[in-house]
């Protein structure tokens, strides 16, 4: 590699500390650096990513139609998506410089609107590396869902919402609402509903192939209002006949990986504390 991108959480990096390490260790070796900005640079190798989990789906966001190679470093708390330690900052450097490292594909949800009766614009294609999620708002009510999986009836469940998931993001919200952890590189859709007011209520795997329809019916009380959000930003608000429908994305997230750990392992030394 010689042409990196670096992306950088500032109010993780204060002082713009390891960003400055980062740029001057590399540019010393005859690399180029460039922040980023709203337009990415086509001859970008990678994207070095200074944060936690949160500034990493925000690359992702950023090099969805540029098919840029992402890496992070780990200046977050958990940082469960983050590959460097800053610690181990410089050899991390020396590696990708030489070209040792391996890419490891993610899969990405696309997710649309089709709106009822309260909504007149239609939202497509926004994508989501770890989860689309449809909950409640400020209201303390149980909202009332329908599920469809490719045309057909499913279920409906009474809860607080319900997060569809990629194997990515399991780890993340999905694992806090009880649903399963799945290995990163697995092609699978899940869905897990939150807080649901049933006893038997569980996560669900679908095959990538599966397409899944969220309904909002009419509530107890009449009107329906829940909010959708991509990898927890883009809220949007959803009214009893709306539909959410989902499905897997054509497009990828490509993960710079440097170490052979297992993710098992990772797994454990992560959230095994």
């Amino acid at each position: 590699m010689k042409n990196f991108l670096i992306f950088t959480n500032k109010e993780k990096d204060l002082n713009l500390k390891y960003t400055e390490k980062i740029r001057n260790y590399l540019v010393e070796k005859g690399n180029k650096v460039t922040e980023v900005s709203d337009y990415l640079p086509e001859d970008a190798d990678c994207m070095i990513v200074l944060g936690g989990d949160g500034t990493m789906l925000q690359a992702a966001r950023k090099t969805r139609d540029s098919h840029i190679p992402i890496i992070g470093v780990n200046l977050g708390t958990l940082g469960y998506m983050t590959e460097v330690d800053p610690e181990k900052l410089e050899s991390a450097l020396d590696r990708l410089v030489l070209g040792e490292y391996l890419l490891e594909s993610r899969m990405m949800l696309e997710g649309e609107v089709l709106p009822g009766k309260q909504q007149e614009k239609k939202l497509s294609g926004e994508l989501a590396l770890n989860d689309i999620v449809i909950a409640r708002s400020s209201s303390l009510k149980i909202v009332k869902f329908a599920i469809y999986v490719n045309g057909q009836f499913l279920y409906d469940f009474s809860g607080d919402g319900v997060i569809i998931t990629t194997p990515t993001g399991s780890t993340g919200y999905n694992l806090s609402a009880g649903g399963p952890v799945v290995e990163p590189q697995a092609n699978l859709i899940m869905l897990t509903p939150i807080c649901p007011h049933t006893l038997n209520q569980r996560s669900i795997i679908f095959s990538p192939d599966d397409v899944i329809e969220i309904a909002i019916p009419m509530g107890r009380n009449g009107i329906q209002t829940v909010e959708m959000s991509f990898d927890g930003n883009h809220e949007i608000p959803l009214y009893t006949g709306d539909r959410v429908r989902i499905r897997k994305s054509e497009k990828i997230t490509e993960f710079i990986l440097l170490n052979q750990e297992s993710f098992l392992a990772k797994l454990n030394k992560k959230m095994g504390q």
